[in-house]
């Protein structure tokens, strides 16, 4: 009887271990200002991780939550903007902006944050921006790097424009890792600090 006993302890315990390893290592999604982003994203046959997610605002109005997605985390900045490895980031809006107020954000910070860039590839720069659309609350635009290929912008599920090499890609970057983020707490955000 002590036997039986003490076997059927032994298996409670292990399945008890067994759904803890389970759950802890499950992910969950997360969330910001009512946003819930996916853990992972996949992006052809490569799977990035949920690094961080961070709120833009202005003049204290939430305009969109980003998520930053890594291969494998990091925070450091200058690591995750010089890597030549597939990144994303996911804009969720919350607030609509017309199409020139996202082309004026946008060359306002490649100029703030990689201004020999922004004037060595004004024709790409160009392009892009011209290419942005109006953004409602609900809407979505993601930007994906991925070596060999380019940086891609797709809006509202729709991709834009592909802009091949690594330059770009690292300029869009910087527009939220770099030294003049549209805010702080969105950098620390995307960095997951």
């Amino acid at each position: 009887m002590r036997k039986t006993s003490m076997r059927k302890i032994s298996v409670r315990l292990a399945i008890t271990i067994i759904l803890g390893f389970a759950l802890a290592s499950t992910s969950y999604p997360a969330s910001l200002a009512g946003i819930i982003l996916p853990d992972t994203n996949q992006v052809g046959g490569t799977i990035l991780v949920l690094n961080g997610l961070g709120l833009r605002t202005k003049y204290m109005v939430k305009v969109y939550v980003a998520g930053l997605y890594l291969e494998h985390k990091s925070s450091d900045a200058n690591a995750v903007l010089q890597a030549d490895v597939t990144k994303r980031i996911v804009m969720q809006f919350v607030h609509s902006v017309s199409k020139d107020q996202m082309a004026d954000a946008f060359d306002e910070s490649f100029s703030e944050n990689a201004p020999d860039a922004r004037k060595t590839m004004k024709a790409d720069v160009d392009r892009f921006c011209g290419a942005l659309e109006a953004l409602r609350d609900g809407d979505q635009m993601v930007l994906t790097y991925v070596p060999a290929v380019g940086t891609t912008l797709a809006v509202t599920g729709r991709d834009k424009l592909t802009i091949p090499g690594p330059a770009f890609g690292q300029m869009l970057f910087s527009v939220w890792l770099g030294p003049k983020p549209p805010n702080a707490g969105l950098k620390k955000g995307l960095l997951g600090e």
